[in-house]
């Protein structure tokens, strides 16, 4: 017979373990401080499985009953088929993030005939689905089709309350883009566009603005997310596209989203500031400056 003593104890720590299986994001909160890399790479996405990593959407939480996050053929694959997407378990600060992407053929909803999308949000802090029930308030560095490199403020309802500072100029259309040297201004949402976006930028399938240092079409792309303290720097093969300063929060988890388009992931990982590896860019062309 078990005793009233013991059925409490078990019961207690059957609670206990639903909760840390139910809910990453306090399991991470909980398991101490954000993690810098100092000795050698860390390899967010091992190419084998999702080992330190989770999925949540806004319709499935942390179930993934369409497979919209598999892994084959050393790929990290993200269909798209729903809003949502997959993040690390740890938070992470001080760091040289390296992820290698290419878009798939999908899409889907609302964007079947849109800019394929997704982005990496970095410094992820708070509640699941803070914002629009989706994703953790945080800073988006953007992939979209035309956009890539662009900054998003990702504010919702939770007290995480993120920002940012860029030196930014207006462009013909009003938009606020990244111009080093110019008018600093704070951020509590919106977007920095990268230095070089179109500003004939439309949101269609494919779309290819005139000075875009993304690959084209289905090939490689690397996008670095440089975080050094509050400072974020973004390149895309190999060329400075963006940066902000007096960033908050500086540090946290980080999000590959899935946006309704499909990516392939090959590479994402995190190397210790200034010992990242200069890599020519996978797309072609010559590296830039920035590191």
């Amino acid at each position: 017979m078990i005793n009233d003593r013991w059925r409490c104890f078990l019961l207690t720590l059957f609670l206990l373990l639903a909760a840390g299986l139910a809910a990453p994001l306090a399991a991470s909160e909980a398991a101490g401080s954000a993690i810098a890399p100092t000795e050698g790479v860390i390899k967010l996405f091992n190419g084998r499985d999702l080992e330190g990593l989770y999925t949540y959407f806004r319709d499935t939480k942390y179930e993934d009953p369409k497979k919209v996050v598999t892994v084959h053929d050393g790929l990290l694959h993200i269909t798209g088929d729903g809003l949502g997407g997959v993040s690390t378990r740890d938070a992470y600060r001080d760091y040289h993030m390296i992820c290698e992407f290419r878009w798939g053929e999908r899409a889907w909803g609302g964007r079947a005939d849109r800019a394929k999308d997704s982005g990496v949000l970095v410094h992820a802090q708070g509640p699941e689905g803070a914002y629009a029930g989706i994703w953790m308030e945080s800073i988006e560095a953007q992939i979209i089709q035309g956009g890539t490199g662009d900054f998003i403020v990702v504010r919702g309802n939770g007290q995480v309350q993120p920002q940012l500072t860029a030196e930014v100029t207006k462009d013909r259309d009003g938009e606020y883009v990244w111009r080093a040297g110019g008018e600093k201004k704070v951020f509590t949402s919106g977007r920095v566009n990268w230095v070089g976006r179109d500003p004939d930028w439309k949101d269609a399938i494919d779309f290819r603005g005139k000075n875009d240092v993304e690959s084209p079409g289905n090939q490689w792309t690397r996008m670095e997310v440089i975080c050094r303290g509050d400072r974020i720097t973004v390149l895309v093969n190999c060329v400075k596209v963006n940066e902000a300063f007096d960033v908050h929060p500086s540090e946290g988890k980080l999000t590959i989203q899935s946006e309704l388009a499909e990516i392939l992931v090959r590479r994402w990982e995190l190397w210790p500031l200034g010992k990242a590896p200069a890599d020519p860019p996978p797309g072609g062309g010559k590296p830039g400056n920035g590191r």
